[in-house]
């Protein structure tokens, strides 16, 4: 069970540290594609089986919460697990967030608390997380 992911960020760099933290998580990954806003996003979701988004809030273009609202609008794709990577501190603005049935993680975050909300948002049950390989020793935040 490996899981296609879309990291959706308008930084490079911070696609790239979210990229390479998701493989310090020890969670199966197939492919991984990445998008520089939530219109970007869009078309990558238009051709590509995504079972996992990753997204941050605040993007030109297309914000992360329009992105959302515009996934959940859509029946082909409106049950996919979303997980929001923001440094967001608005109370109101993630209550929305995860009124859409996203979950929110908030930067910096290290690839363990990243693999447990991966776990959870994917639906993995406790006896398959023993099947899902632990994170490797050396655990940074980005």
């Amino acid at each position: 069970m490996a899981f296609n992911v879309l990291v959706v960020d308008d930084s490079a760099v911070m696609r790239a540290m979210i990229v390479r933290t998701l493989q310090m998580t020890g969670v199966p990954l197939g492919e991984i594609h990445q998008a520089g806003n939530g219109q970007e996003a869009l078309e990558v979701l238009k051709d590509q089986w995504v079972d996992l988004a990753l997204v941050d809030i605040n993007m030109p273009v297309m914000n992360g919460e329009e992105l959302i609202e515009r996934v959940r609008e859509n029946p082909l794709i409106r049950d996919l697990s979303v997980i929001v990577v923001s440094t967001e501190s608005s109370e109101t603005r993630i209550e929305r967030i995860l009124n859409q049935g996203a979950e929110f993680v908030h930067k910096p975050f290290t690839a363990e608390s990243l693999r447990e909300t991966i776990l959870q948002v994917t639906g993995v049950s406790d006896d398959q997380r023993a099947s899902v390989g632990a994170p490797p020793g050396d655990d940074f935040d980005f």
